[in-house]
């Protein structure tokens, strides 16, 4: 789907009940450090989500537990239901999170919560994901969480894909780089940005209210503009 030229976004969710289930406890409990470590178990898993450049929302209605948050973190932005539930509960299995979720979680919502998370096991509701920074917004029932994550996708797709993409960029640096270091690396890519002719057609919409996809009939994955109906495709 990433190399789809018409998709813009992407909206990532599961059921009314469970938004992801992680991994087979079946699969793990006769594993040894041998195979595990030998086969890098799970590592191929958790590095698919991260390589995508194309944005992508989780819409977390249900559980999203163990690997199912780690899922979700791995999202570039996550919507939830207020009932939604999230948590790492490895700790109960004499495990620890091993697709990122002590990562991101932590940089996410903080040390203290997160390790409070991992050390109990306990999960968290939607409504504390919201108010802790981990949701950007949070619904009052699951249909209206797909569908404001659908809006979402939408707008980002109408949008110049090659500033999208880079906009997704200087923000995951931004969890990577010291602040001076990620300072100077936005400055370059907004330079690089001047180069493109979505640039050029940007700041004469903003004087002229052209929209980007009535602009041009060109491919918008090499900085040019999409077709109204390129744009406003999401998957």
């Amino acid at each position: 789907m990433d190399d789809d030229k018409s998709t813009g976004a992407i909206v990532l969710t599961g059921g009314e009940k469970v938004f992801a289930a992680g991994a087979d406890i079946k699969e793990m409990k006769d594993l040894t450090f041998s195979e595990a470590f030998n086969n890098n178990f799970i590592a191929s898993w958790s590095a698919t989500i991260p390589g995508v450049r194309t944005p992508l929302i989780a819409a977390v209605n249900g559980h999203a537990l163990g690997g199912g948050c780690e899922l979700a973190l791995m999202a570039d932005i996550i919507y939830c239901s207020a009932a939604a539930s999230f948590g790492q509960p490895e700790i109960k299995l004499g495990i620890i999170p091993g697709a990122g979720g002590s990562q991101r979680l932590t940089r996410a919502i903080g040390k203290t919560r997160a390790m409070e998370i991992m050390l109990t096991g306990r999960n968290f509701s939607g409504t504390e994901a919201g108010q802790w920074g981990l949701a950007a917004r949070v619904f009052d029932t699951n249909d209206s969480c797909i569908q404001g994550a659908i809006d979402t996708a939408e707008k980002i797709a109408k949008m110049s894909s090659v500033a999208v993409k880079a906009a997704k960029e200087v923000v995951n640096k931004s969890q990577d780089l010291p602040l001076r270091d990620g300072l100077e690396y936005e400055r370059k890519v907004f330079h690089s940005l001047f180069g493109s002719r979505d640039q050029k057609i940007g700041t004469h919409r903003d004087v002229q209210a052209i929209p980007f996809s009535n602009a041009a009939n060109e491919d918008p994955r090499d900085g040019r503009i999409c077709t109204e109906d390129q744009a406003g495709m999401v998957s």
